[in-house]
């Protein structure tokens, strides 16, 4: 493979998908209890999640420009070209690093190719554009036709989630404290999207099981055919409940394929414990 495709931890992918796809993945840092993690490396999203029902507040910061370099040194070292692949800048300063970092690395390998793509997704909606992008990478493509045919993925990748607390939305700016403490009062599960990678909020719904189906009902409004496309179900440490959801995906829609995993320490520090996300094409 000539050209590598890089990604970062908040792509949500598992460590075994990484190995598999051959793809470098650099690391958001996590900050839990005092001490600082590498997301995907020493910190396994359950225990975050252990300690937020415990009352635990974790924060992140971005991937350092040094991580980048580090990977893109790395790259240009081995004579091959790069796709880094980058999770929404409009939530995290990642993307702004590795700019940096590349004009770095280019001073030194002036010959080598590095494109960056900022996806404007997140969690396994923007996993599952670096596994596309891995794909087309693997089949012996160029350079130029990944990046154009995985930005257009990512321009079309829908993300519609759910939360289980307002509370960790509050903690990082999404929702007002009365709202919060209302949407908690009542019972209120919020529906949200990605739009131009940012989080808006959609509806707001009373009750766990009518939220789940009025995801489906936006999916099926939003989706053109899902019958041959990969799926993707992220879930903050609700396994059961993304195996249900994902049955439901395959007898309504008739899906035949659906990625489920857990939403990682970076992205589940903001969403909380109990978050469900679904992320499909609106358009092949």
């Amino acid at each position: 493979m000539t050209v590598q495709i890089i990604c970062d931890s908040a792509s949500d992918l598992a460590t075994a998908d990484i190995e598999a796809l051959d793809l470098i993945r650099v690391s958001l840092t996590v900050q839990l209890d005092g001490n600082d993690y590498k997301d995907g490396q020493n910190l396994e999203a359950k225990t975050m999640y252990d300690r937020m029902r415990e009352g635990a507040s974790p924060k992140t910061s971005q991937v350092t420009p040094q991580d980048f370099e580090d990977a893109f040194m790395k790259v240009a070292a081995a004579g091959k070209e790069a796709l880094y692949l980058a999770f929404s800048s409009e939530l995290s300063g990642t993307y702004q690093s590795a700019i940096i970092a590349r004009d770095v690395v280019l001073e030194k390998y002036p010959e080598t190719k590095i494109e960056i793509v900022d996806t404007l997704c997140a969690s396994l909606g923007y996993g599952l554009v670096v596994k596309k992008a891995a794909e087309l990478a693997q089949e012996g493509l160029s350079l130029a036709a990944i990046t154009a045919k995985s930005t257009y993925y990512a321009e079309h990748m829908e993300h519609i989630f759910t939360v289980d607390d307002l509370e960790y939305l509050y903690r990082g700016g999404r929702v007002s404290k009365t709202a919060a403490f209302m949407g908690t009062l009542l019972k209120i599960k919020p529906i949200l999207h990605v739009d131009d990678g940012k989080l808006i909020p959609l509806e707001k719904i009373r009750g766990t099981k009518k939220a789940y189906n009025r995801i489906f009902d936006i999916v099926e409004e939003r989706a053109t055919d899902l019958t041959g496309q990969t799926v993707g179900i992220s879930h903050g440490d609700v396994e059961d409940v993304a195996l249900e959801l994902a049955e439901i995906f395959k007898t309504r829609f008739g899906v035949k394929e659906v990625v489920i995993r857990m939403v990682g320490s970076a992205v589940g520090a903001h969403s909380g414990p109990g978050t469900i996300a679904i992320f499909f094409q609106n358009q092949l």
